[in-house]
This record gives C-alpha cells, structure tokens and sequence, in this order.
C-alpha cells in the first residue's frame, strides 16, 4: 500500500490506521490536525480509521497565537 503523507511517498505491506501512521512517522498525537484526502478525520476516529492505496494524508500542528 502506497500513501502520501506532506508530499513525502510511503510503501507499507499492512494495513495501516491514522493512530499507527503516526506512530511509525514518529509524529506527537497532541496538537496535530490530520486531514486524508481534503477531509479532517477527527481523532476520536483515528485508531480505526485504515487508510487505502493512493491516500493523501497532511499531517500538520496547531500554533497558537495571535
């Protein structure tokens, strides 16, 4: 399975959640945002959520500020 997470391509042999993606990807859970194919996927969602072949996944980080 070939996804593409901030433009950067990635080759998994298993099935794969949002919550494992991020493991592997070593990426804090805490103030990140993640949206697969232009579409926010809530984090309640995110360790059941498996992503497909070919999905596009933005990873980004909250900033506060103003």
């Amino acid at each position: 399975m070939k996804v593409t997470v901030n433009d950067d391509d990635y080759q998994f042999d298993a099935p794969l959640t949002v919550h494992g993606l991020l493991i592997f990807l070593e990426q804090p859970q805490s103030g990140s945002a993640l949206a697969v194919n232009q579409v926010i996927v809530p984090r309640p969602q995110w360790s059941q959520y498996l992503l497909q072949d070919g999905d596009n996944i933005v990873v980004f980080q909250a900033i506060a500020g103003g």
